[in-house]
């Protein structure tokens, strides 16, 4: 009888969550430097985990890092390089690429990897990888889906936003008045009490807290009466569905605590883009969701498992949204050959042994232009330094982040030859990952670009 359990208990595998956030700033909690948003239960997770204080998202944009985190490539890999259906500016200088709008069922998805581990699966909240029922989370690998499908936000359309009828093909309307947040918590609680003696693995992707921007009226009214003349922060709305998020969040830990199963789960907290600066400031970083400054692609990486990572440790190593399939993978002891073309690397020394990573560089490519700012450019970071190279302009810029985080002065005259080394590495990852490229624009017209700026017509 003893030994049966000591096997029992050996072969248990690692439950896994791995928590999403919409459009979350680097400095959007108050672990993270917020004057006002208050989130506890984020502040918890930090100091029982690991934080990456160099953790990037892949995109400036939603649907490329999404795809990147469950293919575990860059989305030049995929050439899923903008957001789903993408902006359109067909008068401006570039031309962009003909991009692909969703995850093609060919990728081996993260969940499908864990459900060769025999894990069960479940995707729950925002998809917005692809157009088609197809190419949603119940074709890519995940058992369950709960609200996952080519939306990119709440629609208000025929329904409430985030408050029901939520008028959503991958799930039920709730009361009146539920919060869609609230629902999606409460869904993924129900999942960890059910499946409590089997592993799984959870995607649970909140459309928190991308606009539009809807929270509850008490909760709102709370934040109004704590905004200050002068505070950094200071949208009480923007502030409530922090809240709600954090409040998920907690939902979600304390539901593993009450199952016995939080020693043994690894949870995961990111945001695939930075903040969008209509609500929020992504202050001391540079600009925000859907430009090409550190603001819009710096973001909050979290790690915690109690069992081996230790509480409240802190990484400056490079980390961006590709490598989370890989590490994750790691932890768990995968017994299956990674995917081919992953260009993530596996983040567990550092987790785990506190050690530097065996890696040079990260990168970034987006050959597309969005209203947050960013025009056609590629980036590259290596060690302090960032060149970015923007494609309309045939301009460098190179900054060095650990004396000008903000990015407010380009050193790249002063020092041509960094500039040369990190084009050089730039350009060949661009060769080596196939990544398309912009080109002049037959159809340019100053004037006309100057007042047009639309969704992209369908591809």
């Amino acid at each position: 009888m003893f030994t049966f359990y000591a096997l029992q208990s050996q072969e248990k595998k690692t439950n896994v969550i791995l928590f999403l956030v919409d459009d979350m700033g680097w400095t959007d909690a108050s672990c993270l430097g917020s004057d006002l948003y208050k989130t506890p239960h984020l502040d918890k997770l930090v100091s029982d985990g690991m934080m990456f204080t160099n953790g990037y998202a892949s995109s400036t944009v939603c649907s490329p890092t999404r795809a990147s985190i469950v293919t575990g490539k860059y989305p030049a890999s995929l050439r899923l390089t903008d957001w789903i259906e993408g902006h359109q500016k067909p008068f401006a200088k570039m031309k962009i690429p003909k991009w692909n709008q969703k995850l093609d069922i060919e990728e081996v998805t993260i969940a499908e990897m864990f459900k060769k581990n025999h894990y069960k699966t479940i995707h729950l909240g925002k998809w917005h990888l692809g157009e088609d029922p197809k190419y949603w989370p119940e074709h890519q690998g995940f058992d369950i889906n709960i609200g996952g499908y080519s939306a990119g936000s709440p629609k208000a359309d025929g329904g409430q936003g985030y408050f029901s009828p939520y008028h959503n093909p991958r799930m039920s309307n709730g009361n009146k008045g539920e919060y869609l947040t609230d629902r999606l918590a409460n869904e993924a609680v129900s999942f960890i009490k059910k499946n409590k003696t089997k592993p799984f693995f959870m995607n649970l992707w909140l459309y928190n807290v991308h606009m539009p921007l809807q929270a509850k009226k008490e909760v709102v009214q709370k934040y109004k009466s704590k905004i200050n003349k002068g505070m950094t922060h200071n949208n009480a709305t923007y502030a409530a569905m922090i809240e709600h998020m954090d409040d998920a969040l907690g939902a979600v830990v304390q539901a593993l605590k009450e199952t016995g199963l939080e020693n043994n789960t690894i949870v995961v907290f990111h945001s695939d883009n930075g903040g969008h600066l209509k609500p929020t400031s992504n202050a001391p970083l540079r600009s925000g969701k859907g430009d090409l400054y550190e603001g819009g692609v710096r973001v909050p990486l979290v790690f915690k498992w109690p069992l081996k990572i230790k509480a409240g440790a802190v990484s400056n190593e490079l980390a961006i949204s590709a490598d989370i399939m890989p590490t994750l993978l790691s932890l768990v002891n995968n017994k299956y050959k990674m995917p081919k073309g992953v260009d993530g690397i596996d983040l567990s020394p550092a987790l785990l042994e506190h050690k530097k990573l065996d890696r040079e560089a990260i990168y970034w490519h987006y050959p597309h232009y969005h209203k947050g700012g960013a025009k056609p450019y590629s980036a590259i970071r290596k060690g302090d330094w960032k060149l970015i190279q923007i494609y309309e302009e045939d301009m460098l810029q190179l900054y060095n982040l650990k004396e000008d985080l903000g990015e407010t002065k380009n050193v790249a005259i002063q020092n041509t030859k960094k500039v040369k080394e990190l084009l050089q590495d730039l350009n060949q990852w661009k060769q080596d990952v196939g990544a398309q490229l912009p080109t002049p624009n037959p159809d340019y017209d100053e004037t006309k670009n100057k007042f047009y700026f639309d969704k992209s017509i369908k591809h």
